[in-house]
């Protein structure tokens, strides 16, 4: 596989560190998890989209399963946004905008493979 043009690269590295830091935040973070308490949702609902980011992230990082953490990410992306807006936070726009830069990092690598 040709190397992927440094815009590309640059993409796919911040959206993975970015993703992986606020999901952390999301899983330990004590006043991310008195937030989501505070807004009724389940624990288990926080833990699944928070491990799930976290999984796809990483796998998003690395060269070679960067397509599968990319599908993940974007499934866990969407997911978090339909649950912000059954509870009533529309305000959803970065998760659609981080599950776009996923994808467009994977239909780049698509095309070039």
């Amino acid at each position: 596989m040709a190397t992927q043009p440094k815009s590309v690269l640059l993409l796919q590295w911040t959206l993975g560190l970015v993703v992986l830091v606020e999901a952390c935040f999301l899983a330990f973070s004590p006043p991310e998890i008195k937030a989501f308490h505070k807004a009724g949702m389940p624990t288990l609902v926080r833990l699944a989209l928070a491990w799930g980011e976290i999984a796809g992230a990483l796998l998003f990082l690395v060269a070679r399963t960067t397509a599968v953490g990319g599908w993940i990410l974007i499934a866990v992306l969407l997911t978090a946004a339909a649950v912000h807006i059954l509870h009533g936070m529309l305000h959803v726009g970065m998760l659609l905008i981080y599950a776009a830069a996923a994808w467009a990092v994977i239909a780049h690598r698509s095309a070039r493979a």
